[in-house]
């Protein structure tokens, strides 16, 4: 059978929608309407013959003779990307879309003057920033690599530093709270305070970890407001206005603790970890913007200039 030259491109938009298993989930991950996406997806069916995807109000899912093709079809469409993006290689600056899937955190402590400078260096690289505090699959995302802290990684994927190489959690309430609920010694104390909690996306709320000389110490407190990491801000300002307890990295409470709106609480219990990781797919032939962006974390931070007294 012969395939005309726009089934190509249907032969993409079948393997996109297939992967994210909706046509909505992939119009957000290529930047296409959903109706278009199916349009080419029962163009290719007609063309072809056969059904290729099951349809239904929740979830789009490959036929026997979709999963056939699919299966033969995404090393194809790999290796055509990657000759393409081998023309990067011939151009004085890469090109491209890099697409990042980072954490409420990285995006807030550190990301912001890296990426500041590699928009300088390189201008024609589109950075696509997804804020995600799950650890996700990173091919199923339609992303190139993602930011996280500490997760073990699966086998084929290549994590690399960035940012800080040690960071560490804070706890702090405003002087009115502690005045009026008095200072916690020992965090087991928590559990008597009103603490401004934290969650997944999932709905889990997460413990408070605590670690002195070698001791770990973890607490599950109760208090007036739970938030997910994207409103964490919430619960900074909950704090400030003397509603609780809050626990968070110490460089968004920093701000609110230099001023005195905040005061640092059980500081020789405070939470230190390993900074975060770059991590991508293991593979021969990167895309030119993802290996820029590795050469570009991997060199030495300009030094930032003082200014004089």
């Amino acid at each position: 059978m012969s395939i005309e030259l726009h089934s190509m491109a249907d032969l993409s938009t079948f393997a996109l929608v297939a992967k994210h298993r909706g046509f909505r989930q992939a119009a957000r991950a290529s930047g296409q309407s959903a109706s278009a996406l199916s349009q080419a997806v029962r163009r290719l069916e007609t063309q072809l013959g056969i059904r290729l995807l099951e349809r239904t109000t929740r979830n789009v899912a490959p036929t026997e003779a979709g999963a056939l093709l699919l299966s033969r079809l995404q090393p194809a469409l790999m290796q055509v990307a990657s000759a393409l993006d081998v023309l990067n290689e011939l151009r004085d600056s890469p090109r491209g879309t890099l697409r990042l899937n980072v954490p409420v955190s990285a995006a807030r402590h550190f990301l912001q003057p890296m990426l500041d400078r590699f928009m300088g260096m390189y201008p024609d690289i589109v950075l696509d920033i997804v804020i995600d505090n799950n650890f996700v699959d990173l091919v199923a995302s339609g992303c190139d690599a993602g930011i996280r802290y500490g997760e073990r990684l699966e086998q084929d994927m290549i994590a690399v530093p960035i940012g800080p190489r040690t960071e560490r959690f804070a706890l702090a309430a405003s002087p009115a709270y502690l005045a009026r609920r008095g200072v916690p010694q020992h965090p087991r104390d928590l559990l008597q305070h009103a603490c401004l909690r934290g969650k997944f996306l999932s709905g889990l709320v997460y413990p408070w970890e605590f670690e002195r000389d070698g001791q770990a110490l973890t607490v599950d407190p109760g208090g007036p407001l739970i938030v997910t990491p994207t409103v964490a801000d919430l619960a900074v300002h909950a704090a400030v206005a003397g509603h609780g307890l809050v626990y968070l990295f110490e460089e968004w409470l920093e701000p609110y603790m230099a001023s005195g709106q905040l005061q640092p609480v059980l500081q020789e219990w405070w939470l230190s970890f390993p900074g975060p990781s770059l991590y991508y797919a293991g593979r021969r032939h990167l895309p030119a913007p993802l290996r820029a962006f590795i050469d570009f974390i991997q060199q030495p931070a300009p030094a930032q200039s003082h200014p004089a007294l």
